[in-house]
């Protein structure tokens, strides 16, 4: 039977920890948020942060913008924001609805930049220099430090995109896991899965990652959500918990709590930037 990963209680020990590192702090860390549009899970999302803002005594601004508000609207909002002192963190909720992303993305400073997806970020994750990493990529790495295994030598697969997949590979490596990345629509993904010790799935497909693609023993992350009438569900079937062995996070209270803590973490780091000259 697998071993559940508590995404909430690790996220708990984490807030609490940014929480007493914030009190020590001569300025409150500020984090700015940019909302587009009315998307329901969008709001939700941000609310969580906003919440988990004032939990940890972080400063928290929420920008709200109709769904057909012009890119360069936002761009005159995120260059205020990169030259405001006491905002350390700028965000813009993804998707949006009609803008340009790569646009938008790009405007942000990449020292607040708390998402993670600037592109000199992801370059300096890569070539290993200071950054701020998504918060997801550092959640699910979390997630697995939490299951006590000694990951050198362990192989690891992330079923996904490139663009969510590259910074899971590049963290993974630097603790010595050789990581590949499977296509989801491969006709081979459940022979190809069934390898790894590691398997981090995010495509949204519920029922996705059955028994059968599952190693025993492996750690499984499960990144997917899909709303079913009034339940959230994962990638990975339910009979997974009973067949195999191994460790699994659930969905919901698994990498989503995980990644708002992990947000806090890069505001407070994107905060120390700010302080060095």
């Amino acid at each position: 039977m697998m071993k559940v990963i508590d995404g909430k209680e690790l996220a708990a020990s984490i807030r609490e920890n940014v929480k007493s590192r914030v009190e020590k702090l001569s300025e409150t860390p500020g984090l700015a948020i940019i909302l587009v549009g009315n998307d329901p899970a969008s709001h939700v999302y941000v609310n969580l942060k906003q919440k988990a803002c004032e939990e940890v005594g972080i400063h928290f601004e929420k920008f709200l913008y109709e769904e057909d508000i012009p890119t360069e609207t936002i761009l005159e909002k995120i260059n205020e924001l990169n030259n405001r002192k006491e905002i350390n963190g700028v965000l813009v909720q993804l998707p949006l609805p009609n803008q340009d992303e790569d646009i938008v993305i790009k405007a942000i400073d990449p020292k607040k930049d708390v998402d993670g997806f600037h592109p000199d970020n992801r370059a300096y994750l890569k070539d290993h220099k200071p950054c701020l990493a998504p918060a997801t990529a550092l959640g699910i790495l979390k997630l697995i430090d939490a299951t006590e295994q000694k990951l050198s030598g362990m192989h690891a697969a992330v079923i996904g995109s490139k663009l969510f997949s590259e910074p899971v590979r590049i963290l993974l490596t630097d603790r010595g896991v050789e990581t590949d990345r499977l296509d989801p629509s491969s006709l081979s993904l459940v022979e190809d899965a069934s390898k790894y010790d590691i398997l981090i799935t995010v495509v949204g497909r519920p029922g996705l990652i059955t028994s059968d693609m599952i190693k025993n023993g492996a750690i499984i992350i499960d990144v997917g959500t899909t709303r079913i009438e009034d339940k959230i569900v994962g990638d990975v079937s339910p009979e997974v918990m009973e067949q195999k062995n191994g460790w699994i996070t659930p969905v919901p209270g698994g990498v989503g709590p995980m990644t708002v803590s992990m947000l806090l973490v890069n505001v407070l780091k994107a905060y120390q930037f700010s302080r060095m000259k």
